[in-house]
Formats: structure tokens, sequence, C-alpha cells
């Protein structure tokens, strides 16, 4: 059961990349590699506060501003200086891996000692339950375990609802607008780089702030942590999509949550049968290879039988 619940936390905070990596690649059509070195980035800098004794939540802001000024300056990169998205994504990325160096001092920053959000929900769920587990439909579970669980679905609903709000704004239909037809919303008299930057300072500053988060629960912050998160993203996406069926904006992003949380339950699963972790990475492209070309095959073959 504790690994079930690590599962279902763990896939609830990446679903805050996954809304990230969402807005991105869905509402701007843009492959964001800037991902994989933000969610380092939200990490190292809320780890190396909290060392400091600076209070969680402004270590976690904090963290998830530093992504938005990652996400901010790959967007002057490719609206001012006109560098392709993907190589401006993939500019910052690598940059990004010496700046969390720096932010950090070393290659990992334990958090053990420190006072995180985590251990906030640890001591909430023992003083609300009293003992250190309790019994939930014939199933020993932690109070820590299930408070930590609670508290990352709360946080993930309030910025699914945030997000929803914001994009049924002024500015956040036209940064819509801009994601479906640029060249009629420049031509309203929009600010089509702004938008494009301002998209991607949102979409980092989320994956920024899963990745403070997952410091806090991982008790860790690690300078590899970012690898192939692009990917995790994506595959969240795609599963999300697969599951609600629709578009509408606010099922995509119910949706996206659900996919991140089932991705991680199926990596769970496949680590318990005995997958070599060695082999995650790959498998998760695999995975995502497959997403992406099975329903287009689908199509072809319907569209063969109905002629």
């Amino acid at each position: 059961m504790t690994l079930l619940l690590g599962a279902l936390t763990i896939g609830l905070i990446l679903s805050l990349l996954a809304m990230g990596v969402y807005v991105s690649f869905r509402i701007f059509d843009v492959p964001d590699i800037t991902t994989d070195g933000s969610i380092t980035l939200g990490a190292a800098i809320a780890a190396t506060l909290l060392v400091n004794d600076v209070h969680p939540l402004l270590a976690t802001g904090a963290g998830a501003l530093g992504g938005m000024v990652a996400g901010t300056v790959t967007g002057v990169l490719h609206t001012r200086f006109r560098i392709n998205a993907l190589l401006a994504g993939i500019l910052v990325m690598t940059a990004l891996y010496s700046v969390n160096l720096h932010v950090m001092g070393r290659s990992n920053v334990p958090l053990m000692q420190a006072e995180t959000l985590a251990t906030y929900g640890e001591t909430a769920g023992h003083f609300v339950v009293g003992s250190k587990d309790f019994n939930f439909l014939g199933w020993r579970i932690g109070s820590a375990d299930a408070a930590v669980l609670f508290s990352a679905g709360f946080a993930v609903a309030v910025v699914g609802i945030f997000l929803f709000l914001f994009f049924r704004t002024n500015i956040g239909t036209a940064m819509r607008a801009t994601g479906n037809n640029s060249q009629m919303i420049r031509a309203l008299g929009a600010n089509v780089e702004r938008n494009i930057i301002l998209g991607l300072a949102l979409s980092n500053g989320l994956v920024a702030l899963s990745g403070a988060l997952l410091a806090q629960y991982q008790g860790f912050a690690d300078a590899q942590m970012g690898i192939g998160m692009i990917v995790w993203g994506l595959a969240s996406v795609i599963i999300g999509e697969a599951l609600v069926g629709s578009s509408s904006l606010g099922l995509t992003i119910v949706g996206t949550v659900m996919g991140s949380v089932l991705f991680r339950l199926l990596v769970a699963i496949a680590l318990r049968w005995g997958l070599n972790p060695n082999d995650l990475k790959l498998i998760t492209a695999l995975f995502v290879f497959a997403a992406l070309v099975l329903p287009r095959f689908v199509r072809r073959k319907k569209s063969k039988l109905i002629q």
C-alpha cells in the first residue's frame, strides 16, 4: 500500500509538470525542451533555500519563479532573436545545467534535516489521525503518507482551477488564440511575441513548481533529476487526451492530471514486476512513440474499412 500511495503522490506532483508541458506543447505548439532544465532549477532553488532555513512556502514560490525566468529567456530567444523554438529550449536547458550546479553548489542537496512542506504534511497527518497509521478498507495506511497525498492533491486542484480560470480571461484567451492562429491574432492588434513569452514563462513556472515539490517529497534535489522529464510530460498529456476524448479546456486539464497519475502507476507496477530501472527512460520513450503513432494507425485502418 505504501508503494501505491507513493506512486499516486509522485504522479500528482508531476501532473504540475504535465500541465506546464500542456501549455507549451498543446496551446502554443512549442516542444519546449527547457522543461528538463527548469524542473531541476525549481528543485535546486527550493532545496538551497530550505537548507538555509527559509520557510518552505517561500522556497517553493522562489523555485517556481526561477522556472518562470527560464521560460522567459526561452521566449525572448525565440521571439526577439528569431531562434527556432526547439533550439532556443535546447540552449536554455543546456545553460541551466551549469546554473543549477552553481545554485546548489554541488550535484546533490539532501533535505533530510530541513523543514519542508512534506514534513509539515506528515506532522498534520499525525495530529489529525492521532497515530502513525489507520485502517482504510482493510488496508493499513500511514497517516503521514495519506496526509502528503492529500496535500499534493489539494495543490494540484488549486493549480488546475487557476489554469482553467486564467485561460478564460482576456489575456488567457489571447494566448490560446495565438497558439491557434498567430497571424489572425496579430491582425487584431494583439502582441503575439508577448503572448508567447508569457506562455512559456507560465509553462516553465509550473514545471519548476513541480520540481520544488518533488524535491521536498523525495528529500533531495539532484542535478540529474530533470533528464527525460519532457517525455514524461508528453506521455501524460497524450494519455490524458485519450482518457477524456475531448478538446474542452477543463476536461483536458483533468485528463492531463489523470494521465500523469496513471503513467506513474504503470511505472510503479513495471518496477514492482522486475523492470530494470536503467531501462525506465527507454521504456518511457517507446511508450510515447506508440501513443503518438497508434491513434494515426487506427484512423487509417478505419478509413480503409469505410472505403
